[in-house]
């Protein structure tokens, strides 16, 4: 004897299953914002603006130095400063480190258009992302 009633059939419980999973909407991603200028957490943030904040923040995190991030999170541009490489590594590595750095989560589709300026001690990243919010523009500094 089961402890529970057995009020459906296999069918009728697969179509019920089929329906709620038709019926399923995705919560939006919520994160809490990051100042990084004053080192501050504030309130929550949703949907494209915490992609953005994600975007920043996985271009700023050196990847595989951290024990809280997977080794797939963040991305070693940091390396790259202050190195004696030549403008044709940087060109094709700049853009990899980018790409895989972002492409890898599931809200975005394509990272195009990117470029890179040296300052210094400074590496200033523009590209453009397409999401499934859209496409937007975006600039890191490192």
């Amino acid at each position: 004897m089961a402890l529970t009633p057995d009020i459906y059939t296999s069918p009728e419980l697969a179509e019920l299953e089929a329906e709620a999973i038709e019926q399923q909407v995705e919560a939006p991603k919520r994160t809490w914002r990051l100042d990084f200028e004053n080192g501050r957490i504030s309130e929550q943030i949703t949907d494209f603006e915490a992609l953005q904040q994600y975007v920043r923040k996985a271009l700023v995190t050196a990847r595989s130095r951290f024990l809280i991030y997977t080794d797939d999170y963040g991305c070693e541009l940091r390396d790259l400063i202050g190195d004696d490489v030549t403008r044709g590594y940087l060109d094709s590595e700049v853009p990899r480190m980018v790409r895989e750095a972002l492409v890898y989560h599931e809200y975005i589709n394509d990272v195009t258009d990117i470029t890179y300026e040296i300052d210094g001690d400074k590496l200033r990243i523009s590209f453009s992302i397409d999401t499934i919010y859209g496409e937007a523009r975006s600039e890191v500094l490192l």
